[in-house]
């Protein structure tokens, strides 16, 4: 204690001055901050959605959808796999009934053969379930009946891929520390803090944006109006754009679009698409064997265009035109940048948090921080004199070094957040008691003030820490296992616990020693 090395102080009024300097943006208006120089730190804390108000959207996957989905991929998969056989299995009337997908074999002698075919469509589980469960009879009448646990595990998988790329189409519109959370088995929880108006959001998140590209089928013309076999009529993006036949079949698909950026081309808004090689080489393959022929381009089950092939685009890259409005175009691009949704969702729920309920927590919370700061303030210096005025400098430069870790570090204050701060309040000074009163223990003990300090400070970091480290595991679990609110009180419970470590370990202890080097006192008023 009788010595604290220069490296050591130089370390700890660093870290003192990076504190405060990272905290006092939050102390000044965004208009002021912008007007200072990009080098100095300009990041504000980030308020939760009860603090600032916001958006609260509760979405549902269509899982009709996915279960329809998955009988159709699964009578496709039946057909490849019967092809594939050597010699080809022959059936008839492949089709999804209900729940199910039925066939019927030609030849009843080729049951074994047809079964093994079809075995690896159906996988054994963890739980001892298999995926699709598969049912022969007699006369060779086969049915596939996907597993209740086989939907709930695709369920989850999609539910899994929804919330990446809902993450990703609403970062792609710059709203500030969104929370993105399963809820429940089906449900996506979105809460979007200081978004007053979030149609522009919904809209996004109610298109699956999945994109295609299909020929337009010129024979429908002169066919009295009736679709063909292997074409089909859809609508046209707007109301009121007419229908456009299309061919089944999918030139080009979405999913290997690599890019998409929203443009202008002869004045008008337009989208600028790029597709990674696979994309590419198919993109060019097509456009080159039909010059001349219209290429519909279909979203969501809509004509967006039918451009006319001019020529061959060989460079996988092309311009999607149509009647799009400026944010029209860039919506679109942030769709097809974010990828397709894998199901549909609905919004089950939506609610608008005003800013006014946000700002009457901060003041409680203010309220109660105060409180609680005087309240520790007036109790130590009773309690430790001049001790006690050490501790309370620690307690300010923790509040400062708080603010300065929420704000480097983006993290969100929630209002379960402030009362992790305020719990910190008391916890920042509780090493310091423990400090002191083993100082006490040492001067009655007979040591002199210099040896009783450097014991005390020595024998307490033991406990301190093991006091810290506990507390610290019981802040990472709520983290990992908490939902939203919960990790804010962990957030902020993990940083305070940190700085009141610093604080009270090695800022208290620098002042101490100066002061004991300076004044070198006969006796101590601990």
């Amino acid at each position: 204690m009788t010595s604290f090395p220069k490296w050591k102080t130089m370390l700890v009024m660093l870290v003192c001055i990076l504190g405060v300097v990272y905290t006092i943006p939050n102390f000044v208006s965004k208009k002021t901050l912008e007007g200072l120089p990009d080098w100095l730190p300009n990041q504000h804390i980030s308020l939760g959605l009860d603090l600032q108000g916001g958006s609260h959207l509760l979405l549902q996957v269509d899982t009709n959808d996915i279960k329809e989905k998955m009988l159709i991929s699964l009578s496709e998969a039946v057909r490849s796999n019967l092809r594939a056989a050597e010699p080809r299995i022959g059936y008839q009337n492949l089709k999804v009934r209900g729940r199910t997908v039925t066939f019927k074999l030609r030849k009843a002698e080729d049951r074994d053969r047809m079964r093994e075919a079809i075995a690896p469509l159906s996988v054994m589980l963890p739980t001892g379930q298999r995926t699709n469960i598969i049912s022969i009879s007699d006369e060779g009448a086969v049915t596939i009946t996907p597993s209740e646990q086989g939907i709930a595990d695709r369920i989850s998988s999609v539910v899994d891929q929804a919330i990446e790329i809902v993450g990703r189409r609403v970062n792609e519109t710059g709203v500030n520390e969104p929370t993105i959370q399963r809820q429940g088995a089906d449900r996506i929880l979105v809460q979007l803090p200081g978004l007053g108006d979030p149609e522009r959001i919904i809209n996004l998140l109610g298109k699956t944006a999945q994109m295609t590209f299909h020929l337009v089928d010129l024979s429908a013309n002169g066919n009295n109006g009736r679709v063909p076999a292997g074409s089909k009529r859809l609508p046209g993006l707007e109301d009121g754009d007419g229908t456009t036949v299309i061919k089944n079949r999918v030139m080009v698909s979405g999913e290997n679009l690599e890019d998409a950026q929203a443009t202008f081309s002869q004045g008008q808004p337009v989208v600028s698409i790029r597709f990674n090689g696979l994309g590419g080489k198919q993109f060019g393959k097509v456009t080159s064997e039909n010059v001349g022929r219209p290429f519909a381009i279909v979203l969501d089950g809509k004509v967006i265009s039918a451009p006319r092939i001019n020529e061959p685009i060989l460079g996988g890259s092309a311009i999607i035109s149509g009647s799009f409005t400026t944010q029209g175009a860039q919506d679109l691009a942030l769709l097809l940048r974010a990828g397709a949704l894998p199901a549909p969702l609905n919004v089950i729920e939506q609610r608008s948090v005003g800013p006014d309920l946000g700002a009457d927590s901060i003041e409680a919370g203010k309220i109660a921080g105060i409180i609680g700061i005087v309240a520790v303030i007036i109790f130590m210096i009773i309690t430790y004199g001049m001790f006690g005025v050490v501790a309370n400098i620690a307690l300010a430069m923790n509040m400062f070094l708080i603010g300065a870790a929420l704000s480097v570090l983006g993290a969100t204050l929630t209002l379960p957040g402030i009362a992790g701060i305020i719990l910190t309040i008391g916890m920042a000074v509780d090493a310091n008691v423990l400090i002191f009163e083993r100082i006490r223990e040492e001067l009655r003990a007979g040591k002199n003030p210099m040896k009783a300090i450097e014991s005390g400070y020595d024998k307490a970091f033991v406990t301190i820490v093991d006091a810290n480290v506990t507390t610290g595991i019981a802040a990472v679990i709520l983290f990992v296992m908490g939902s939203g609110p919960v990790k804010g009180f962990a957030v902020t419970l993990g940083i305070g616990i940190l700085c009141s470590m610093f604080t009270a370990i090695l800022l208290s202890r620098m002042i101490i020693s100066f002061w004991v080097h300076r004044a070198r006192p006969k006796t101590l008023s601990v």
